[in-house]
């Protein structure tokens, strides 16, 4: 049995994909599975059980990633095609099951709508499978010494949803302070490449023999099992957030400009704080969706360290109950 699977250019999106993919590997063990997504996401499905190919499909001028795509897979036989992106693409392939998402429902978190799409309720749980050389290499950066480890993502994409660097600089001394839930934890500071400039002043202000930190400078997968070990995510709207809420540690978007109805972390232990102006007063009143305002002001330091201990405190309680 093979399984086409053709999903998003972002990294957001592609992470909450997984929830459909993660559906059709548990429910077909023996599935052999080929990924088609944009280059960004391509390496979080490099430990896709049974994973045969992964073909990265870079945007090109009038369509033609669709046309090398088409060209890459048509002399194969699909048991099943799943297009996430809503093209035509499934109907001019060989195949018996044909999945297609037809667009977004904006009653829906993204992650019900496509657990709605293969008729599975509740939805699947996103989820990233890791390699043993990211365990392994997670291990180097973060040693198991017993300290706790608090997760920071402090860049997006777009700085209208990017948290002011001096709120989480306070926000993380709050926690991290002697007799606070994190105290003396390490911290991981994680990002793209192009936004650890932007992060410089968050990642300058943790004394260096407690920091660790990411941007670029290694495998995503590698990012994913230091995720693992955090004892509490906090972080703007991104992929990364998304990825921290699959690796099923507490997870803490910090929202504003965009919905966290749609796309809060989404995992048992994923929370959503927003600033004090809902979505639609913040986008009646910015100068510009692309502009370089920053819409997140209305978001208190107080409000993210409340939700941040309380989370931290429902899990451990959790976990002592498991016991």
């Amino acid at each position: 049995m093979r399984l086409l699977f053709i999903t998003s250019n972002r990294l957001g999106d592609a992470v909450l994909s997984t929830s459909v993919l993660r559906h059709y590997v548990e429910t077909y063990p023996d599935i052999r599975v080929t990924v088609a997504c944009g280059p960004v996401a391509a390496p979080i499905f490099e430990a896709v059980p049974n994973l045969e190919r992964i073909i990265k499909m870079p945007k090109q001028k009038r369509g033609g990633h669709w046309w090398k795509l088409w060209k890459s897979v048509v002399l194969n036989w699909w048991d099943i095609i799943v297009d996430l992106r809503g093209s035509a693409t499934a109907y001019v392939l060989p195949g018996w099951k044909r999945v297609v998402l037809p667009g977004n429902d904006d009653d829906l978190h993204r992650v019900e709508q496509l657990g709605k799409l293969i008729g599975v309720e509740p939805a699947p749980l996103p989820v990233l499978w890791t390699r043993p050389e990211d365990e392994a290499r997670a291990k180097e950066l973060i040693p198991d010494d017993g300290k706790p480890l608090l997760a920071v993502g402090p860049s997006a994409n777009w700085i209208g949803k990017t948290w002011h660097p001096e709120r989480f600089e306070e926000t993380i001394a709050e926690l991290t302070k002697p007799g606070a839930v994190l105290e003396n934890a390490r911290v991981l500071l994680v990002g793209a490449p192009s936004e650890r400039d932007s992060s410089l002043p968050v990642i300058e202000s943790i004394p260096p023999d407690r920091r660790v930190e990411i941007f670029g400078t290694e495998h995503l997968l590698t990012v994913m099992a230091c995720l693992k070990k955090a004892d509490l995510y906090i972080g703007n709207d991104s992929g990364l957030m998304h990825m921290a809420a699959a690796s099923t540690r507490p997870t803490l978007g910090l929202f504003g400009p965009s919905r966290e109805e749609h796309y809060g972390p989404c995992s048992k232990w994923g929370r959503a704080v927003r600033t004090e102006w809902s979505f639609d007063k913040i986008m009646t009143n910015r100068e510009s969706y692309l502009s370089k305002e920053n819409l997140m002001e209305t978001l208190p330091v107080a409000k993210v360290v409340a939700a941040a201990i309380q989370l931290v405190k429902d899990y451990r309680n959790q976990e002592i109950g498991d016991e």
